[in-house]
């Protein structure tokens, strides 16, 4: 079940009609992923066949390039994943390889840094580049990485200071106190003038992006170069962060475990990550398409 969101029973399936897409989105956790992080096999045989019938399938993801292993083999065709919320493509099939960065200026992030510290005290940050991520001392270790700089954000943010300069994904902030959705609200009101930012973790964990940088922007990018239109987009979530993408496509389902907010924004409604939701709604679209089939 995902976090404040009611669970959808079983036996329901998806709302309304199935359209013929062109392009399945999917967001992964929470989403085409069970709960212990696998893709079922019911799962993986629905991506194949969505492929093998000629819809493209795009993973859009607010995970970083480095832990896209567990879909790495149920890429097909094109091999592109949209990773950290819109802010990078990747080729899957090329090892990983960044095909775009949209960056979020360092100035951005500094002024969401120093925002987030007079509105939410007690804030700490964690800054996703394209060579790994950084933290600071206070940051929880939910991403332990042995070659991560740790710092102060404004240290960890400065080009002076950082090596690499590498461009910055992401900017992470973590509050130990605030309630999720109440910190997400504080956030954009304090510091949205500078950037993108959503939620996709249970905790009150905030991911910060370029301005206009979202999964719906580079999804949009995506179908552009494909002449694609969102009237031929059928995109799954389940959380904040696939808000965007779920008003954009033509079609959108929030899965049974979705956050309300998720819910609200998408078209129709499938059962929830544990019960296939994304594969049910992609056997009957391939179904109802065989059926119409002379």
């Amino acid at each position: 079940m995902g976090e404040d969101g009611a669970v959808t029973p079983a036996s329901q399936r998806p709302d309304g009609p199935v359209p013929a897409p062109r392009l399945i989105a999917t967001d992964l956790d929470g989403t085409l992923l069970r709960d212990d992080q696998s893709v079922s096999l019911r799962t993986v045989a629905a991506l194949a066949a969505a492929e093998e019938a000629g819809i493209e399938v795009f993973f859009v993801t607010g995970r970083p390039a480095r832990w896209m292993d567990v879909v790495s083999d149920h890429v097909h065709g094109h091999g592109l994943a949209i990773c950290a919320n819109g802010a990078a493509v990747v080729d899957l099939h090329a090892g990983r390889k960044f095909v775009q960065v949209r960056a979020l200026p360092r100035a951005a992030a500094l002024a969401v840094v120093k925002a987030l510290r007079t509105a939410a005290p007690g804030s700490s940050f964690a800054v996703e580049l394209t060579t790994g991520i950084n933290y600071e001392p206070t940051y929880p270790p939910f991403f332990q990485d042995p070659g991560a700089n740790v710092a102060v954000a404004e240290k960890l943010l400065d080009e002076e200071t950082d090596d690499s300069a590498a461009p910055v994904l992401k900017l992470l902030a973590h509050h130990a106190e605030l309630a999720p959705d109440e910190f997400l609200t504080l956030a954009r009101s304090a510091a949205g003038a500078y950037a993108s930012i959503t939620r996709s973790s249970p905790t009150s964990l905030l991911e910060i992006s370029g301005p206009g940088v979202s999964k719906a922007s580079t999804l949009a990018l995506c179908c552009a170069e494909r002449g694609i239109s969102p009237a031929e987009v059928v995109a799954f979530g389940d959380m904040p962060n696939d808000v965007e993408m779920l008003s954009w496509a033509g079609t959108s389902y929030a899965m049974g475990n979705a956050h309300p907010d998720v819910i609200a924004a998408a078209s129709g409604r499938t059962t929830a990550n544990n019960e296939d939701g994304v594969a049910v709604v992609i056997e009957r679209i391939l179904a109802e398409r065989a059926a119409r089939l002379p």
